[in-house]
């Protein structure tokens, strides 16, 4: 003990006397270890310890994929959820669904977002009550009403009751039914992110569907709990065949990070192999300025060794300094990890990471920085340490202390370094030219209509309202024509489930005539005619339906060109016909036209939009007039001629003077250009291209500290060197030649590794950046940087070369 306490003093000793040489080293490693920790810190929240539940690897939903693997829609209704609830292989099958509630007593009723679950939902999850408590199933008896009990999310009860927790115990009124408050969740509980949760009554209603989630049994693997469940749906889709995929499916449990996962996963993985190679550079930086240090004490080295040091005792205290070093920048590096999380937070893809992810330097990610410093410590500093731990004592001890003498080794150690972080940085630059080109391509995509200074303006039909189709119909013409008499209003449309760029119900359908391919099936989109004009969208042939034939449900659909190229590459496709099975009448939540799942005559053909997100083709598409199917729930687009947010206010104004106790709901902010920024691809295409930008930004600048420090050291060791060349008529550019050469071969193996990393690497790279292979001229204009950049770094130690005068040279000696 002692004796490492010697070694610490004499490391911080020595760091001290030197604090060019230790700031250089410390914030080298700093920047590395403090983007690992930020995205390490991130991955943890995200995939890793998102879940405050008890076993939450025990919880998951239950999905149907087809052959492709691709996830089936179904439902199942309240007698097949009990029957769920049987399986042995189940501790608890919990049904859900949601709806949008209102609370009165402002100008505009206020939006509540709602979740209603059966009884055992809080016991499933194992969280209990910041305040009062949960409800459980004697809350709501199968078979009979629920008790008008509540607990609200910690979100609403801040935003609405400013954090009070004396609401406890008071009352709450939701759509003119009062509720009890019986407890508020704590902050981190964010299961499926409603406002409030309310108890659920299980119908016996065959036609009523909705949401389940399970917990499977402890010691009970998901392969075990599908199999076991393959008999369960099966007979489920014998009894309600229109609640369940036509095509065979299998049954896959996935656990609640599935989805996730799929989202931000590999994203979050590819961001944290590029700070490890960040922080790889670092720490080649941090060998090639210890190399340098070590020899300048190479003398000091001797004279230990002289005396009796073994080189067990100087590797020793060398790996003490580099280990300090690697511990303070640590330290630093977790400071700036706490400064930038929130920054890489924020540009997150929304939707992509749980609720509940908490996004803080955790005692785990504190643990990690802890064995990151030292693993990187004792790699940064074994090499250095390996090389001067044996230092030859009669050269060095014959010579002046001035002298610094280095080994065709350590030049070697020295120009490896180098050509390795130099490859490193042109494969983060590639990598980033890459991402930032994929990037702009999508920013330039053509969407196929204008989302500028348009909003989406959802109405949630309460329950019991306007129950029958004309009541349907009249409500949401009349929303659509008070909102479109705003002065700033243009134009106005009904979207049911249009709003592009993510857009449709993807249904079977029949071509009059033509035999139906396997799994043939196109988005199903249920708008109103002014729907295109509002979006602008052109139509290419034919005519869309008007407003008379709208009211009547008339059965009558256009198509997009994508269709009608796809099944009519000859001839025209109007006065054609299809059918869409799935339009069948399910009142109160669907209401349908007659005849509406018979045949619909084709009457035009509208321009392509995209429709299945900003990376994908264009799905075939069918537009339908909205009353042909109506659901509870709607949108009503609405473009202005100034920023859509403005007029908001005033449009809910609009939809209270037409029913005073509907609300607004709005995705986001309701803006169809927002809409497209948190589309995930959109955002994750950002975020990726954002960091690595930064990322090789940072990497360029070590990689030039590294040669300069590498290029100075050289510069100092062959001082005599120059002094004689120069006392023999050698000229200022010969010696700036000569230090321009020295480096050159580093550097030119350095780009010459880095571009063939890059061209190996750049399958994998792209798929998993999700863009584009990086272009030729890419490559091109990143190694010209580093070029410039090397050249640069090499040019003040080359011009302090070329300096030197030759009798203060000699005098070295």
């Amino acid at each position: 003990m002692t004796t490492l306490l010697q070694d610490i003093r004499y490391a911080v000793r020595q760091l001290w006397n030197h604090p060019g040489f230790s700031l250089t080293a410390i914030l080298s490693l700093a920047l590395g270890i403090g983007a690992t920790v930020s995205v390490f810190s991130i991955i943890y929240a995200v995939l890793m310890n998102p879940w405050p539940y008890t076993n939450p690897e025990r919880i998951a939903s239950i999905a149907l994929l087809d052959k492709s693997d691709k996830d089936q829609g179904y439902g199942l209704n309240g007698p097949q959820s009990r029957e769920l609830a049987k399986a042995h292989s189940l501790e608890y099958v919990v049904a859900f669904n949601g709806w949008n509630l209102t609370i009165t007593g402002s100008d505009v009723p206020e939006d509540v977002q709602a979740m209603y679950f059966t009884g055992n939902l809080f016991q499933m999850l194992g969280v209990p009550a910041l305040y009062g408590r949960y409800f459980v199933p004697a809350d709501a008896p199968d078979g009979q009403d629920p008790q008008p009990v509540i607990v609200l999310s910690n979100k609403f009860w801040r935003r609405h009751y400013n954090g009070d927790p004396s609401v406890v115990g008071k009352t709450i009124q939701l759509v003119h039914k009062t509720y009890t408050v019986i407890g508020i969740m704590p902050p981190r509980f964010g299961f499926f992110g409603p406002d409030v949760y309310l108890p659920l009554k299980l119908s016996n209603s065959v036609t009523e569907q909705y949401g389940t989630m399970v917990k499977l049994r402890p010691d009970v693997t998901q392969t075990a709990a599908a199999a076991e469940l393959q008999s369960y749906f099966q007979a489920f889709s014998k009894q309600t065949p229109d609640h369940f995929p036509k095509q065979q499916y299998k049954i896959e449990i996935q656990n609640l990070n599935h989805w996730f996962s799929q989202q931000i996963g590999k994203t979050l993985y590819l961001l944290f192999g590029a700070v490890g190679l960040l922080l790889a550079i670092g720490c080649g930086n941090v060998s090639i300025l210890l190399l340098a240090r070590g020899t300048a004490r190479q003398h000091e080295f001797a004279v230990r060794s002289a005396v009796g040091a073994s080189s067990s005792r100087i590797i020793r205290q060398l790996l003490t300094e580099s280990l300090l070093i690697a511990l303070t920048g640590a330290g630093l590096g977790v400071i700036l990890a706490y400064q930038s999380l929130g920054l890489i937070v924020a540009r997150l893809p929304r939707n992509a990471f749980p609720n509940e992810a908490d996004f803080h330097v955790h005692l785990p990610v504190l643990l990690f920085s802890v064995g990151l410093a030292m693993v990187t410590g004792i790699l940064f500093g074994l090499f250095p340490a390996l090389q001067l731990a044996r230092p030859e004592i009669n050269q060095v001890m014959q010579s002046n202390t001035r002298k610094v003498a280095g080994t065709v080794r350590g030049k070697q150690l020295h120009s490896y370094l180098i050509a390795g972080q130099i490859a490193l940085t042109l494969l983060l630059l590639t990598a980033a030219g890459a991402a930032i080109e994929g990037f702009v391509h999508m920013m330039r995509v053509n969407l196929g209509y204008n989302p500028h200074n348009t909003m989406s303006v959802g109405i949630p039909v309460h329950e019991n309202t306007f129950s029958t189709w004309t009541e349907r119909v009249n409500y949401f013409e009349q929303l659509r024509q008070k909102i479109g008499t705003l002065p700033d209003v243009i134009s106005t449309g009904i979207s049911t489930n249009a709003t592009p760029p993510d857009s449709g119900w993807e249904q079977p359908f029949e071509l009059l005539g033509k035999t139906a391919a396997e799994d043939q099936k196109a988005s199903i989109n249920l708008v109103d005619s002014n729907y295109f004009s509002t979006l602008q969208i052109p139509l290419r042939q034919g005519r869309l339906w008007d407003a008379t034939e709208t009211a009547h449900g008339a059965l009558l659909v256009v198509v997009n060109e994508t269709f009608a190229k796809h099944y009519y590459p000859t001839g025209s496709i109007l006065s054609s016909s299809v059918k869409i099975p799935s339009l069948k009448n399910e009142p109160p939540n669907r209401l349908v036209a007659p005849g509406s799942d018979g045949w619909l005559q084709i009457i035009g053909v509208t321009a392509d939009v995209l429709d299945d997100g900003l990376d994908k083709p264009v799905k075939p598409a069918i537009y339908l007039p909205y009353s042909v199917n109506m659901w509870m729930w709607t949108q009503v687009l609405v473009r202005s001629r100034v920023d859509p947010r403005n007029i908001l206010h005033s449009v809910k104004q609009q939809i209270v003077s037409v029913n005073p106790d509907q609300q607004a709901t709005l995705w986001d902010d309701g803006v169809l250009e927002t809409w497209i920024h948190n589309q995930t691809v959109w955002a994750r295409g950002r975020l990726i291209s954002i960091l690595f930008a930064a990322f090789s930004i940072l990497a360029l600048a070590l990689a030039a500290v590294g040669l300069y420090s590498v290029v100075s050291y050289s510069v100092v060791q062959r001082t005599n060197e120059f002094g004689i060349r120069m006392a023999l008529g050698a000229q200022r550019w010969h010696v700036l030649k000569i230090v321009f050469a020295s480096a050159g071969v580093s550097i030119g193996l350095g780009i010459g590794v880095g571009l063939a990393l890059s061209l190996g690497l750049n399958r994998m790279i792209t798929r998993w950046i999700e863009t584009t292979s990086a272009s030729p001229l890419i490559l091109l204009a990143v190694s010209f940087l580093l070029l410039v950049v090397a050249a640069l770094a090499c040019l003040l130690p080359a011009r302090r070369a070329s300096a030197v005068d030759p009798m203060t040279a000699l005098r070295c000696e």
